[in-house]
């Protein structure tokens, strides 16, 4: 089982976790243990690693549409100004200013906002569960893309110092990934402590070399006014819509501000951008801009043909170890938001290993690794170039955008209690300025678009696959199943056989029996001494207090009723949550205990609800689910586990 609200059906039932939360929206986790400056510091490497690599690639693409017939100096001025209004309007209003303020305990993302929609609307949130599976299956295909293209952007810069080197910018960025993928195992944790100070070395790079060449054609500095972007975009009517799908690569990565923002705090990951990365940013834009002013076949590669000749090489190996750190935590980010999903009852239980004994967010997901990676790879040889796989990229940013500024809309208006129309006012100009980007980025759709978007969509159909069939299955087992207070009785009156011990009886229902008790009964005939009827409940806050983890209720002389509570980020350790038990007196002896477990096997019904393809596919995800032994940390020389083969 996934947790007592979700209602796995692979051990007891499925789905979704019921809204019982603190809907204020508004809170900050505590980062005592770091001083400001040092949670900013870190939170370059780690927030802004995707961001700060796009300046290897935005501007050219973006200046490539319109070289057809050579480029004006309009031209180079209105793409630099289109970069630099992009970052002020999606980045800095939308991101820093706005949404990191809808947070739900200090953490971000979309499945926070969807968390804080569905307290605030309570069973009326169901739509917001939708959006929030576009949005992170939409996640995952930027996860695919990033570390694809940004590795393949550092590595071309060596044709700039030698041409044919062309033919091995592939195999090395094989080796590169391949590498990247493997040491996760390992954790990141050591090698993270250094992802802030070289990526805030990296911008102070981008920032010098920007400065260095805006003396170039100082006209450059025009970029800096909205008109510029205004009159580029009125002047060029549809290809100005092309260009823009290519400006949109200068802010994939923004959302990572929102969704890391648990780590690091609000006020750091601002103080990040306004001292020294939108600065940073700036800086570069209007530098390439200014080279290409001065010397239009700069053109080609304007980003390295920037740097001096004698530190190319050097600066080529920072490039790569940036983008290997910004591939590392869209990475992370992939791991942090499947170990959500699972809590929240969107997937399967997928295997997660801690990789540290004082970070509880660092957490390994091996077959997510591998997935992605595999992935990964795919794109690096089927496209063979950042300039190819740069038409794949973009899509699933901006609809996750999309999906985020719908959810943001609701937390303003019902989260908060703002007036619907001041909620109108704050968000309708972001949604629209989106959808212009999403307009922009989907003419890219038959030009390798279509890579994301069926990845998308493969991952949205399993999650709401996974949450429709579970729901089923659950509504099922209440159905048939003897309530739990019947067979108290029964059992007070028939007299079975007693052994020594506790048992403790996982379900996700506690209103039934569960049907690993009720098997144990039958085949083995005998009852505990002692029986816990526990479910795992996972709510809609990041974490739960551990004073109130553990509630207690007796049920008669020899059977209790222990609910667990686990936020959706915390990884639900049953021993560990059972020893608080204590502190309120029930006492037993883990060694004496054992842990009853309903595995449940599916066979399709023609009289299924749901079609027969997806109702395979709830299948297939039933088997490739983890162990639950294994994802509730039980012991595992303490389980017992019964078989039951249902009909879906």
């Amino acid at each position: 089982m996934n947790d007592a609200n979700s209602k796995d059906p692979q051990t007891t039932a499925p789905g979704v976790p019921s809204p019982t939360m603190d809907s204020s929206g508004h809170g900050e986790h505590s980062h005592a243990n770091g001083s400001m400056l040092g949670l900013a510091v870190g939170s370059v490497g780690v927030v802004y690693g995707d961001i700060g690599t796009s300046p290897l690639y935005a501007f050219r693409e973006a200046l490539h549409h319109t070289a057809a017939d050579g480029v004006t100096r309009s031209e180079v001025t209105g793409v630099v100004s289109l970069l630099i209004w992009s970052l002020t309007l999606v980045v800095t209003l939308k991101y820093v200013l706005f949404l990191m303020y809808a947070d739900n305990k200090g953490e971000g993302g979309t499945l926070s906002l969807v968390a804080l929609v569905r307290g605030a609307l309570g069973k009326r949130g169901g739509f917001a569960l939708v959006i929030g599976i576009l949005g992170a299956s939409m996640f995952f295909g930027d996860a695919v893309i990033t570390p694809a293209i940004s590795v393949l952007s550092a590595v071309e810069g060596l044709k700039v110092v030698a041409p044919g080197f062309s033919h091995y910018v592939v195999p090395l960025t094989i080796v590169i990934l391949i590498a990247l993928f493997t040491i996760q195992s390992f954790g990141t944790g050591r090698v993270a402590a250094w992802f802030g100070p070289i990526t805030a070395l990296w911008f102070l790079c981008l920032g010098v070399l920007g400065l260095m060449h805006v003396s170039d054609d100082p006209a450059i500095l025009y970029a800096l006014l909205p008109t510029s972007a205004i009159k580029f975009v009125i002047n060029h009517g549809f290809l100005a819509l092309v260009v823009i799908g290519s400006v949109f690569l200068a802010v994939t990565g923004a959302e990572a501000l929102y969704a890391d923002m648990g780590h690091f705090g609000r006020r750091p990951i601002q103080l990040a951008w306004f001292a020294l990365v939108f600065p940073a940013l700036t800086l570069n834009y209007l530098g390439q801009g200014a080279l290409v002013l001065s010397h239009p076949e700069a053109l080609e590669n304007p980003f390295f043909l920037m740097v001096p000749q004698p530190i190319l090489l050097p600066f080529i190996l920072l490039a790569t170890i940036a983008t290997i750190i910004a591939s590392q935590a869209v990475i992370t980010g992939a791991f942090s938001l499947t170990q959500q999903a699972v809590q929240l009852g969107l997937i399967p239980r997928i295997e997660s290993r801690h990789t540290s004994e004082t970070q509880a967010g660092q957490i390994y997901l091996p077959r997510i690794n591998w997935l992605l990676l595999a992935g990964i790879l795919a794109l690096v040889v089927f496209f063979q170039s950042s300039s190819a796989l740069a038409s794949a990229y973009g899509i699933s940013v901006t609809g996750e955008m999309v999906m985020s500024s719908m959810l943001a809309f609701i937390v303003v208006w019902k989260v908060w209690k703002w007036s619907i129309w001041v909620a109108v006012a704050i968000v309708a100009p972001f949604l629209s300025m989106e959808i212009i980007f999403l307009s922009a980025n989907l003419l890219k759709v038959f030009d390798g678009g279509y890579l994301p978007l069926t990845l998308a969509f493969c991952v949205a159909a399993c999650m709401w696959t996974w949450v429709r069939g579970s729901e089923l299955v659950f509504e099922k087992s209440h159905r048939e199943n003897i309530p739990l207070n019947d067979l108290i009785k029964m059992l007070g009156k028939s007299h079975p056989v007693r052994v020594g011990g506790t048992a403790v009886f996982l379900t996700s229902d506690p209103e039934i029996a569960p049907s690993a008790l009720l098997h144990n009964l039958k085949h083995n005939n005998v009852l505990h001494a002692k029986n816990i009827i526990m479910t795992v409940h996972v709510v809609t806050t990041p974490r739960y207090p551990d004073d109130q983890r553990v509630k207690i209720e007796p049920l008669s002389d020899d059977f209790i009723l222990v609910e667990l509570t686990f936020g959706y980020m915390e990884t639900p350790n049953v021993p560990r949550a059972l020893a608080q038990c204590r502190k309120q007196g029930i006492k037993f002896d883990i060694m004496a205990t054992s842990f009853f477990l309903n595995r449940r096997s599916f066979k399709p019904s023609p009289q299924s609800p749901m079609p027969m393809w997806q109702n395979r596919l709830f299948i297939s995800l039933t088997r490739v689910a983890a162990n639950a032994t294994d994802f509730y940390r039980l012991p595992s020389n303490r389980v017992v586990e019964l078989g039951q083969q249902l009909t879906v």
